[in-house]
């Protein structure tokens, strides 16, 4: 009532006191032209566009030192991390925000009544035609088609007469008046573009958990004349493997209350309801009961019969209809090695998007922060899941408190999210850090390149083509996140020797970002490796962003080589940083569990730790391998910090000891 009753009172405000004719200037424009696409015609004056009008947050500009507060050592602040409630307190939009776009919107002409404040006041929505929006933002909306029969209108989903076929609005660019600029985050349906057509015409594009060639850990035959053992590491990982790595030897205390999310199919969640350890799936990738028995029963005999609890989020289902490596093998691998870590920690599966809209990065970021939802927040139709859905799936929103430690799998090519989405979706990892979760992404399996090997061309569109600049990779280029790139033991090498950088069938994601600057917590490290190997640069001019104050990852590293997985009742094997990542979190759960066991908190946001000199000792470091692509050779991995391996793979016994002594 009260968000109702403010909106009313600016709308009189607008009403009594028009805002000004102003000059517009572009705020926001597509972040690549669409490849495999064609425009074919204007939208329609008459449709309809449910518009969603993002509220500039206060405060923004003092997020990273908020954030450094409470996860640098140093910091007196440091662990004591901030409320849900004191999140909202601090970031939401002020009072003249929201009276500058009401005025702006009212004196365009559209009617007060039709205005609609979020519940958070981060958004104002309002139906309108093409014809209002197209005068609105100085924009032109257009409709585009793909040779597999898909079209699309940008960004927002809706439906044709004709059954099945399904289209999404939104325009190439768009402007706002220059003195309400500041006021406006993101407007949409914009310029965000879907770029993968749907696998077929009864199933939107691009969901993260559907499978796609160019996406996902590599997978090959099994070998069944090795048998697993401590002896060949270097031709099959196990969970001992990963133990004797990185030397894990710890047993569990505080299983009750921590917490640990886990990515799968591009993204996924360990979180915690109550007691249990909870981990996020997206549909339609699901495990199957009988190869989570067959792992544990070779590898972890006590976890045998032990299912995770399921929560289904956005109307999800565990589908287990659709079945084989495609569409089993992204969470047969994280739960079976997430779950023979820590166990006995319980774990929770939390199942996110039903099957017709399948589920983004965003419904996670729902799922366990409310404001972030649909209604008060920033999904991307192009991205995410829209529930309510024609299917009659709900919205999950803040289902779940956040949990302590997120891990993701998969991402985007960074080049195909705008600077305004990728910002605000970044945003929002930082205020995880603050309230106490470690956000853990995967860097990508392409080195240099983006998924399937695409490049950017000379104005940072991809391109057709495996040469030209360097693609890097989005979630995990976001400074907010720790990003986990892949390592490898070589062949005919044991557990006792240094590991190399992955260059077994997928290359370790990294680089430098085209988008974030580089965070303090890196700038030593970052700089001193560009100061020795890219000084001068040894690639062409522009090919990656040399700028000097770009944000590099990964951050650190685990092996992503040989692991061995059931799926579909076979063993095989499996490649990715889809599999470092999950690891890495783990070893982060079960310091976390340390630390709960002596009554103080989780780590949090982990960045400036890891990046600390005085804690270089907790990290193997990565001295040999390359990442290539794009025609090139990549970055190599090298003494320190390196846009390969990051700063190395953890030690656990030094790191946990390191953590312990920690406020």
């Amino acid at each position: 009532m009260y968000t109702v009753f403010l909106l009313l009172v600016l709308i009189g405000a607008a009403i009594a006191a028009p805002a000004p004719h102003s000059t517009h200037v572009l705020h926001e424009k597509r972040a690549a032209e669409p490849r495999g696409w064609a425009l074919t015609r204007r939208l329609e004056s008459s449709k309809i566009l449910p518009m969603r009008f993002g509220l500039a947050q206060q405060n923004l500009h003092k997020l990273e030192d908020m954030l450094m507060s409470v996860s640098l050592p140093s910091s007196l602040e440091y662990g004591r991390h901030f409320t849900p409630q004191e999140i909202v307190d601090i970031f939401a939009p002020s009072r003249e925000t929201i009276s500058a776009v009401t005025d702006w919107l009212v004196d365009a002409g559209l009617a007060p009544q039709r205005l609609r404040l979020s519940s958070n006041k981060a958004w104002i929505h309002v139906n309108v035609t093409v014809l209002e929006v197209e005068s609105l933002l100085k924009a032109e909306y257009h409709l585009y088609t793909h040779p597999s029969g898909a079209e699309q209108i940008g960004d927002y989903l809706h439906h044709f007469s004709e059954p099945g076929l399904m289209s999404v609005s939104g325009c190439h660019n768009y402007s706002v008046p220059v003195q309400i600029q500041k006021y406006v985050d993101l407007i949409k349906p914009t310029v965000h573009f879907n770029h993968r057509p749907a696998p077929n015409r009864n199933k939107r594009a691009s969901r993260l958990g559907r499978p796609s060639p160019g996406n996902g850990p590599k997978y090959l035959d099994f070998d069944a004349a090795v048998t697993p053992s401590l002896a060949n590491c270097n031709e099959i990982i196990t969970l001992d493997c990963l133990r004797a790595l990185y030397n894990i030897n710890y047993t569990l205390v505080a299983t009750g209350k921590n917490t640990f999310g886990v990515g799968e199919a591009d993204v996924s969640v360990l979180s915690t309801l109550g007691t249990k350890d909870d981990t996020v799936e997206f549909t339609p990738q699901a495990y199957l009961p009988g190869d989570l028995d067959m792992f544990f029963r070779n590898f972890s005999p006590s976890l045998v019969g032990v299912r995770p609890e399921t929560v289904l989020i956005d109307g999800a289902v565990v589908q287990d209809t659709q079945r084989g490596f495609d569409f089993n093998g992204e969470s047969d691998l994280d739960l079976q090695y997430a779950m023979g870590l820590v166990y006995p920690q319980p774990v929770t599966l939390l199942q996110t998007g039903d099957l017709s809209q399948g589920a983004g990065f965003d419904n996670w970021l729902d799922a366990v922060d409310g404001p972030f939802c649909t209604f008060d927040g920033g999904d991307d139709p192009a991205q995410d899941g829209i529930y309510p859905d024609a299917a009659g799936s709900p919205q999950s929103c803040g289902i779940i408190r956040p949990p302590n430690v997120v891990s993701i799998s998969y991402g985007q090519d960074e080049a195909t999210a705008s600077v305004k989405y990728a910002t605000r979706q970044c945003q929002e990892y930082a205020k995880l850090g603050m309230m106490g979760t470690t956000v853990v992404y995967s860097s990508g399996d392409n080195g240099v390149a983006g998924f399937d090997n695409i490049c950017l061309d000379a104005d940072h569109n991809e391109s057709d083509y495996t040469t030209g600049l360097f693609n890097p990779e989005f979630p995990s280029s976001c400074p907010f996140v720790t990003a986990v790139g892949a390592t490898q033991v070589n062949p005919g090498a044991t557990v006792n020797d240094p590991e190399s950088a992955c260059m077994q069938v997928i290359f370790s994601g990294g680089g430098f970002s085209n988008i974030f600057p580089m965070p303090s917590y890196q700038t030593n490290a970052v700089n001193a490796y560009i100061d020795a190997h890219l000084t001068p640069s040894p690639f062409a001019p522009g090919q990656f962003n040399n700028s000097g104050n770009a944000r590099g990852f990964p951050d650190v590293a685990a092996n992503g080589a040989n692991y061995i997985i059931a799926v579909n009742g076979e063993f095989g094997r499996v490649f990715g940083t889809s599999a470092s990542a999950p690891v890495f979190g783990s070893i982060i759960t079960l310091i976390n569990d340390a630390r709960i066991a002596m009554g103080k908190g989780p780590v949090g946001f982990i960045n400036p730790v890891i990046y600390d000199p005085v804690f270089a000792p907790a990290f193997n470091d990565i001295t040999t391998g390359t990442n290539p692509g794009c025609n090139t050779t990549g970055f190599s991995a090298t003494k320190g910090w390196d846009p390969v391996t990051g700063v190395g793979t953890p030690n656990f016994e030094r790191l946990l000891n390191i953590f312990k002594d920690l406020p």
